[in-house]
């Protein structure tokens, strides 16, 4: 029989035990309300960002000023809807980090916070190491 395919390594710190989020009072936050955690520490973190808005097409552009497994913020002059579905690119040391996201904030003039909803196979890869050099580094 041969032997089962090899998987790849997780930190720890990058594995949820939970997949929804609650308030602190325990109670599930509403899906359009501000929420009141984060899944994972943020770090900053400066990284060029690309983004492209799925349904109108708008393209905006920035530097990110803080990264976590799930989501980062990026500073922009322009901004996006809360909700809007986008495709992203983060690039920092040559290295990129292609997306789907979405607009979980977003203040005028200054950027939007998006939560990464999907990360192809080699962007993770990059992505956690970004993350651990970050852990590393505190």
């Amino acid at each position: 029989m041969p032997a089962p395919p090899q998987r790849a390594h997780v930190p720890e710190f990058a594995m949820r035990s939970d997949t929804c989020m609650e308030s602190d009072s325990g109670k599930r936050a509403k899906e359009s309300g501000v929420r009141d955690r984060r899944y994972s520490i943020r770090y900053p973190f400066a990284a060029d960002a690309e983004m492209l808005e799925l349904e109108s097409g708008t393209r905006v552009s920035g530097v990110t000023s803080d990264l976590s497994l799930g989501g980062c913020f990026v500073c922009a002059r322009r901004t996006l809807e809360v909700r809007a579905r986008l495709r992203a690119t983060l690039t920092h040391g040559g290295q990129k980090v292609k997306m789907l996201a979405v607009v979980r904030v977003a203040k005028p003039r200054v950027g939007v916070g998006v939560e990464f909803l999907d990360i192809d196979r080699d962007s993770s890869a990059t992505l956690l190491d970004w993350i651990e050099d970050l852990r590393k580094s505190r």
